[in-house]
């Protein structure tokens, strides 16, 4: 039997890449972290990490314990969450990047409180990547997140003891200023926009656009890197630039002096999907999951 306080000592180690470091988080000494380590490697059979001057890297068996030790303590946190939600008042907390709770989750929340009166809700702001370790532990029992043209943040097969359901394809379009020469046009090229300067309401998209416009043969001019899709849409307006904004995303409708023209291919998208734990079904997560499904059945197309 693998001793789980060895494993916990060899994912500090992989953490913090040195044996000294991990000493230090773990308040041992580092002849002890080296003993627990050794004992691990005897009982096993096989080396878990690779020793250098230049640190500590782990081999393909301590990978393979570290992944173990990550899913045995998410197991174990959400146990502790669980419990501490025991005979407490039906409550869910969600994770949603700012889009998706902008336009996705308030009509979902509101679908769902008319047949479940009384649930008490949690949001948490944040991106993928921090949305996911929030579900994997039990901070939070769903999240909503997103991709691009890369695959799905969770895969099956994986080890990370979530799932992933897609919930919509997000298409790009292209906010101009309303007086814009293209504004009226029903689809745009990215090779049509050569020239244009832009403004980026994601940092990650300013990659991936770069890279379409390289297919198209041209270079990105960046007027701004934002965070935020009103920011850059209201940066839109002042005529600063233009930008690729996903569907769900726009505000364009409801903006005096901006124009949404659809992206035509060969073009990114983004991806929407959900993210709730592998684990025995909850009532409450899977009735917000259908709920998010009927908000986005009912979802307008922009005009």
């Amino acid at each position: 039997m693998i001793d789980v306080r060895r494993v916990a000592v060899l994912r500090e180690v992989a953490r913090l890449g040195s044996f000294n470091r991990a000493a230090t988080s773990l308040r041992l000494t580092p002849s002890a972290v080296s003993q627990q380590i050794a004992t691990l490697e005897r009982e096993l059979g096989t080396a878990v990490v690779l020793r250098s001057t230049r640190g500590v890297e782990l081999t393909g068996a301590g990978r393979v314990l570290v992944d173990a030790g990550e899913a045995i303590a998410a197991e174990l946190a959400h146990a502790e969450h669980e419990i501490a939600r025991l005979g407490a008042a039906d409550s869910l907390t969600v994770a949603t990047f700012t889009s998706g709770g902008q336009s996705l989750l308030p009509a979902a929340l509101t679908r769902f409180a008319a047949e479940r009166p009384g649930v008490e809700f949690t949001v948490l702001e944040n991106e993928p990547e921090d949305a996911l370790p929030l579900v994997r532990s039990g901070a939070a029992d769903l999240a909503l997140v997103y991709h691009f043209d890369e695959l799905p943040p969770v895969r099956p097969g994986d080890r990370s003891g979530l799932t992933y359901a897609p919930l919509l394809d997000d298409p790009m379009w292209i906010v101009l200023p309303a007086a814009h020469p293209l504004a009226g046009r029903e689809s745009v090229t990215i090779a049509e926009l050569a020239g244009e300067r832009w403004v980026h309401g994601c940092l990650e998209i300013v990659d991936m656009l770069g890279h379409y416009a390289a297919l198209a043969g041209f270079e990105i001019r960046t007027a701004c890197r934002g965070t935020d899709y009103v920011f850059a849409q209201s940066l839109v307006r002042a005529e600063v630039g233009i930008s690729m904004i996903p569907q769900i995303a726009l505000t364009a409708g409801a903006q005096p002096g901006l124009a949404a023209v659809p992206l035509a291919p060969p073009c990114p998208c983004r991806y929407i999907g959900i993210v709730t734990p592998r684990r025995r079904p909850n009532p409450l997560t899977d009735a917000l999951v259908q709920a998010l499904r009927d908000t986005v059945a009912g979802l307008p197309v922009p005009a």
